[in-house]
């Protein structure tokens, strides 16, 4: 969330970010209810002050035998009472007003964040491996995974609905190990695992910003609990409401948990295969960074994400996502885009985003250096997917496809594979 502050000193900039953002902001509505909070703190200090006052002169009175004119202040303070009340009832409309303008406002792109339209705009930053030229008619992944008997969908529909999906065999084995893997690769990095609930609370999406703009994501539960969209809602909300000292940070953790998510993508787009499905496993990266930690941390988290397509001897290619393309809550991103024959192009596998102080202030999230400030200051999250499973399922089986429709299991995955070389007909 944006700081009041903030917005009122540069309600221009703001404006005009939002406008690049392509996001809409009252900021006639902003000023607005932002004038009327204000005056309703400065009628409540002065009535506080004229009541405090008043009660100390009916304390003198009541000394010097004036009951009357003690009995007339008193009347004075109720008076005043009745008037604080007014005055807080404004402010507390005024606030909620004001917080619930300002959560569904997303967060300011960072200046090095490119201005563009869409994803048309979002300037290419590097490139790693070749995408592989296939002597033989290539498949994609949704035949190759059904003539092998390791992806059926029409079971997962059976099962669910459309957009599900279930593993069988080495397909299987095959998600079990890349979740492994990842995991083994970033806590070797310096990441610390975590095991957390598929479940969360209100309070915590609203701490991440998936509540309140985007519930109709999201799946709930007759409880009031939610399915998680990504673990980066459980890891940023470890520390809600906690004030942490500077020498643990920059925290860097990470978590492989199934993901959720009930829109899955406009209708006729992406339906064959698991690339764009309502549950799919995911391992994702959190760090919890000073403000000047937080870029080399994001350039090292994107790095991160690279090395398990590396590992894996997958092509893919780096973006910056510009103004229009970039997410709620995010100040600057990078998309790590795997190469996938069957689009003839590259597809997102990863996202990694430094989010500054947005998702601290909605969470309480703090730090302390007693030796460069006094009292506390918002730290800045970071978030990154490291990466999504399925997606990098996909990308295996279609670049590492055989002319005779086996599967061959990259090197880095063979110990995990129980030493299978090749994936055939289960």
């Amino acid at each position: 969330m944006l700081d009041v502050k903030f917005v009122r000193e540069n309600l221009d900039a703001v404006t005009q970010a939002m406008r690049d953002r392509n996001a809409s902001f009252d900021a006639d509505a902003f000023s607005r209810l932002d004038a009327q909070r204000r005056e309703a703190i400065a009628e409540e200090e002065r009535l506080q002050a004229e009541r405090n006052a008043a009660s100390k002169e009916i304390g003198v009175m009541m000394k010097e035998g004036r009951t009357e004119e003690a009995e007339q202040a008193k009347e004075r303070v109720r008076a005043l009472n009745e008037q604080l009340d007014s005055a807080a009832e404004r402010r507390t409309v005024a606030d909620a007003a004001l917080r619930e303008l300002l959560l569904a406002t997303p967060n300011m792109p960072d200046a090095s964040t490119p201005v563009g339209k869409d994803e048309n705009d979002n300037p290419e930053v590097r490139r790693w491996g070749t995408p592989r030229t296939f002597d033989f008619p290539d498949k994609p992944h949704w035949d190759l995974g059904s003539d092998l008997s390791i992806i059926d969908s029409e079971r997962g529909v059976k099962l669910a609905e459309s957009r599900f999906y279930v593993l069988g065999g080495a397909g299987a084995r095959l998600e079990r190990a890349l979740i492994s893997f990842m995991l083994d690769q970033h806590t070797s990095r310096g990441y610390k695992e975590w095991w957390v609930p598929a479940l969360a609370n209100a309070s915590t999406l609203t701490g991440t910003a998936q509540l309140p703009k985007f519930e109709e994501d999201l799946y709930k539960t007759t409880e009031g609990l939610y399915l998680i969209p990504t673990a980066e809602v459980q890891l940023t909300n470890l520390h809600a409401d906690e004030i942490l000292d500077v020498d643990q940070l920059p925290l860097r953790y990470c978590a492989f948990t199934p993901c959720f998510r009930e829109e899955a993508g406009s209708a006729g787009r992406d339906t064959r295969g698991i690339i764009r499905v309502h549950q799919f496993s995911k391992v994702e990266m959190v760090k919890y960074t000073t403000p000047e930690q937080a870029w080399d941390e994001l350039e090292s988290m994107v790095a991160d994400a690279e090395n398990i397509l590396q590992k894996l001897e997958l092509p893919y290619r780096v973006i910056t996502l510009c103004t229009g393309d970039i997410g709620f809550s995010a100040a600057k991103t990078y998309d790590v885009e795997v190469w996938m024959p069957s689009y003839e192009g590259y597809k997102e596998i990863s996202s990694c985003s430094c989010c500054t102080d947005f998702q601290a202030r909605r969470a309480g999230i703090r730090y302390k250096d007693p030796e460069h400030f006094k009292g506390t200051r918002l730290l800045y999250t970071l978030n990154g997917s490291g990466l999504a499973v399925g997606r990098c399922m996909a990308a295996i089986i279609e670049n590492y496809q055989n002319a005779d429709g086996t599967i061959t299991v990259p090197r880095a995955l063979v110990p995990y594979m129980g030493g299978l070389e090749v994936i055939g007909p289960q």
